[in-house]
């Protein structure tokens, strides 16, 4: 399944303006239930300490959605997002110039397998992208070496009970790009130990409701985008009938404490 090509087609369609951009950004707050856990482990970090001057970094930022969201949130936050893909580090520097951001969010590209930068950063976000790389220990100490004694790091990524829809060995990833279907939980600890971090507190996420939610609001709408294009003709009535069953779903997956769940969210403190 081509989930770049389906990203890709949607950023054009609301990149026209700053506007839609954001619209684009809150559509996906709300249809991406990682999108609510990384909000929520955020704010419970900063709840007390919003005006921090924070050293943030975005690693794998890739439409900006969570730069955005922090330099939203903590207002004094310098933001720096990486990213392989050149592309959307032009369209996110031009974006956040036009919104008068430039000064505090900035992109570059960076391998994280090469990239480090000691000691300067309080939170590092890395949503969805430690399945895309071989790599991963490596990252890890690069990331813990870029941080801050006491900095956090949060990710979020499939877990192998089912993670990019994975769930025996005959299966493919829903998403082609992965190299691996899920982390074991107690596997990614210890490697994040292994790299560095003091303490790593991990959960569940993406149990049975947020499972459901995600095959109506994000599997099944990519499945028929891949079939054609025309598709988006009928994501709209789509949408009014299944958004609101997703939404309570996904608000039902936060509030749980799951025994197992698709998905990750993992908070390492160095």
């Amino acid at each position: 399944m081509q989930y770049d090509p389906v990203k890709r087609s949607l950023g054009n369609v609301f990149n026209k303006t700053p506007l839609l951009r954001k619209v684009f950004y809150k559509l996906l707050d709300i249809l991406l239930l990682r999108a609510w856990y990384i909000k929520r482990e955020i704010k419970k970090i900063y709840s007390k300490n919003r005006k921090a001057e924070t050293n943030v970094l975005d690693a794998g930022s890739g439409f900006g959605q969570y730069s955005f969201f922090v330099s939203s949130y903590l207002r004094k936050a310098q933001v720096l997002g990486v990213d392989v893909k050149e592309e959307q580090i032009e369209d996110c520097n031009q974006f956040f110039a036009k919104i008068n951001r430039a000064d505090r969010v900035k992109f570059q590209y960076a391998d994280l397998t090469k990239f480090t930068d000691p000691d300067k950063y309080d939170l590092v976000l890395s949503v969805d992208v430690m399945e895309h790389i071989l790599e991963d220990e490596l990252v890890f100490k690069n990331l813990c070496d870029s941080m801050k004694q006491g900095g956090v790091l949060l990710i979020s990524t499939p877990s192998d009970q089912g993670g990019s829809d994975v769930h025996d060995e005959d299966d493919h990833s829903f998403i082609d790009e992965h190299v691996r279907d899920g982390y074991n939980i107690d596997d990614i600890e210890q490697k994040l130990l292994r790299a560095g971090f003091s303490k790593v507190e991990k959960r569940y996420s993406y149990g049975t409701p947020g499972s459901i939610a995600w095959r109506l609001s994000m599997k099944w709408p990519i499945m028929m985008l891949n079939f054609s294009k025309l598709m988006f003709i009928v994501l709209i009535p789509y949408y009014i009938v299944t958004f609101p069953w997703a939404f309570v779903l996904d608000w039902i997956d936060t509030i749980t404490d799951h025994k197992t769940g698709t998905g990750l969210i993992v908070k390492a403190t160095k």
